[in-house]
């Protein structure tokens, strides 16, 4: 029996289901003439937090299915996913800071056995992955990250979504934020969801304002993180990537990042 008949019988005959698209093929649309839901398979436990905090579309309800799948639908949101543009603005900042000064997020990643992804972890990665890549700026970048290692605080370690692309934020009609595909939560330091956010949508003369409307001080010890953190997740994006042009932005990407690095410890 197929993912889309394994619906259907926990349904009903009269909902029409369609793929919602995405790289794991897990989600799905189901539609009657009087509703519309977002069902997914396997979503992680944390969900139901998330919906209970307003990050996530409402969780509508959980199923166990015969072969241990579990179905979770989910108000399907009619609206729009965020611009590159987007977010840069106050409510972004304020959702993503909601999130990383949540105690019960954190609480509740912590009951699902979540490990820290620390910086160590990351240097340990990136040393790996540099043994299969033959290229002179990831060198250069693994020496880097190996130098200016930052100490890993457990005061700065939150909820993170590591994967903070704007397609992932939705606006409903009314204009309120969500933030979904939360797959990939991981507790981390903070500047580890701030770098991709900030490095890759906000100008540098606008940090400052953004994190007042995220809720803390912006600081240089706070930058350096981030320049650390984007350069490691940088050197973990172009392990294995088989796109010549991708692999060639990605690499001008780590040679700035170095660069810019360079020039602020002079």
């Amino acid at each position: 029996m197929n993912m889309y008949s394994d619906i259907i019988g926990a349904l009903g005959e009269e909902w029409t289901v369609a793929s919602a698209g995405g790289i794991t093929g897990e989600a799905y649309v189901a539609t009657t003439r009087q509703q519309k839901i977002f069902v997914k398979r396997n979503s992680s436990p944390f969900l139901a937090i998330l919906s209970a905090e307003g990050i996530v579309p409402k969780l509508l309800w959980t199923k166990r299915m015969f072969n241990g799948d579990v179905l979770s639908a989910q108000q399907f949101i009619e609206g729009r996913e965020l611009s590159p543009a987007d977010m840069k603005r106050a409510d972004v900042a304020a959702q993503l800071g909601k999130i990383h000064h949540s105690k019960e997020l954190l609480f509740m990643l912590q009951q699902l056995n979540h490990t820290p992804v620390t910086s160590s972890l990351l240097l340990r990665q990136c040393a790996a992955y540099e043994q299969d890549e033959a290229d002179v700026t990831i060198d250069e970048a693994i020496r880097w990250l190996s130098v200016h290692q930052p100490i890993d605080d457990e005061r700065e370690l939150v909820v993170c979504h590591s994967d903070l692309n704007h397609n992932n934020w939705i606006e409903d009609e009314t204009g309120l934020l969500y933030l979904t595909d939360w797959d990939d939560a991981i507790i981390a330091d903070r500047a580890f969801d701030l770098a991709m956010v900030v490095y890759s949508y906000v100008d540098e003369v606008d940090w400052e304002t953004w994190f007042s409307h995220y809720g803390i001080r912006f600081t240089s010890e706070l930058h350096y993180r981030m320049h650390w953190y984007a350069i490691a997740q940088t050197v973990l994006t172009l392990y294995g990537e088989q796109n010549g042009i991708a692999r060639a932005e990605g690499l001008t990407v780590l040679r700035e990042l170095l660069d810019e690095a360079e020039e602020r410890t002079q």
